[in-house]
């Protein structure tokens, strides 16, 4: 799990240019024999096909990361960005970033600080917009930019980094979510050696970070009866989070009861209450802890896919992480090792037998 998640980290992906981590992930579902396809907006999925009697079931997390894009570039070089997706501009100034022209010919930069020394004290405790931030990327002009491939538009993220915190925790700039697609590539292949169980379409998204528009096209061609999102769980265990809840690093995934944006789409998620119970009785067939979420603030693109035709029977599910959206996040290894196995068991309990009838209970 760490080499895989340290891999995925170190490979750019903003929001609509995934196509190198998607290409690495299908070449990972290739050696373990999982064969995979690719819809027009850039969305990979594996379908393990299973019993016809039972819900069909698709498991899904995003390829994508926030970042930004070039949008004007100077006559002495430098670049002006704008963002895509919430990156936090409290975070932005002298933070290293890497310029994605292709593959061998990216190029690093950094968002420029003022220097400390020319900064009047009236600026010292001020955070600088975005808009007037610029990138350094070590050009003179702005012909030189042109030459290394680099136009308005070209996608720009944090420098890719990832590393090891102690034994068990690990930090890199895109664990939200590559730290989901190392899980679902861990479950895939259990899923390609199982006996039995309801048919799984496994899928790695796009767009998640530019308003949630990968997943919904594909819910909309795969018609799943449930839908499962992995995604971070706000961890709560740090001295300026201790408000939000009660979701730690190492103490296992966590399950979403509740979430609600709060502004723009208004949207979230309510999880259907046979999948609760599910995940509730798969944690303890598995002697795990299941750690519970209720949030505002928060918003997956199971928001969307919930309302695919007669509605999909919806639950997030995800993993413990600090610092969201900032240039290195971290989490918990032991919380994704968990989750695989919490995800195992309960697909591995949809059967034909399993109702999502509300005026039922579920065992």
């Amino acid at each position: 799990m760490r080499d895989l998640l340290m891999l995925l980290m170190q490979i750019p992906g903003l929001s609509g240019n995934e196509d190198r981590v998607r290409q690495a992930i299908s070449k990972t579902l290739a050696d373990l024999c999982v064969e995979s396809r690719s819809d027009r907006l850039g969305n990979l999925v594996a379908t393990f096909e299973g019993d016809p009697g039972a819900p069909s079931v698709m498991l899904f997390t995003h390829m994508d990361q926030l970042g930004f894009v070039v949008r004007k570039v100077e006559p002495d070089g430098f670049l002006r960005l704008e963002r895509l997706g919430g990156v936090p501009e409290r975070a932005l100034a002298s933070q290293a970033v890497l310029i994605c022209v292709g593959q061998g010919r990216d190029v690093p930069g950094v968002i420029a600080n003022k220097s400390h020394h020319a900064t009047p004290p009236g600026e010292k405790y001020h955070v600088v917009p975005y808009r007037e931030l610029y990138v350094d990327a070590g050009f003179a002009s702005a012909e030189e930019v042109a030459e290394a491939g680099i136009q308005i538009g070209t996608p720009v993220v944090y420098r890719p980094q990832s590393f090891a915190l102690g034994p068990h925790r690990v930090a890199g700039t895109s664990v939200d979510d590559r730290a989901g697609c190392a899980v679902l590539l861990g479950l895939a292949a259990d899923l390609a050696a199982r006996k039995s169980g309801p048919t799984v379409h496994l899928a790695f998204t796009v767009q998640e970070e530019f308003n949630l528009r990968g997943a919904l096209p594909l819910a909309q061609d795969l018609k799943p009866d449930i839908a499962i999102q992995i995604d971070l769980m706000l961890a709560s265990d740090t001295p300026d989070s201790k408000e939000l809840g009660d979701m730690y690093l190492g103490a296992g995934p966590g399950m979403s009861l509740y979430s609600f944006h709060g502004r723009g789409t208004l949207n979230g998620v309510l999880p259907h209450p046979a999948l609760v119970r599910l995940f509730e009785a798969s944690a303890e067939a598995q002697g795990l802890t299941l750690q519970r979420s209720a949030q505002t603030g928060v918003l997956t693109d199971l928001s969307y896919v919930q309302h695919v035709g007669a509605g999909v029977a919806s639950i997030d599910l995800g993993f413990p992480m600090r610092f969201s959206h900032s240039s290195l996040e971290v989490c918990d290894l032991r919380d994704l090792d968990a989750l695989v196995m919490l995800l195992g068991e309960g697909v591995s309990r949809i059967g034909p037998d399993f109702s999502l009838n509300r005026d039922e209970g579920q065992a």
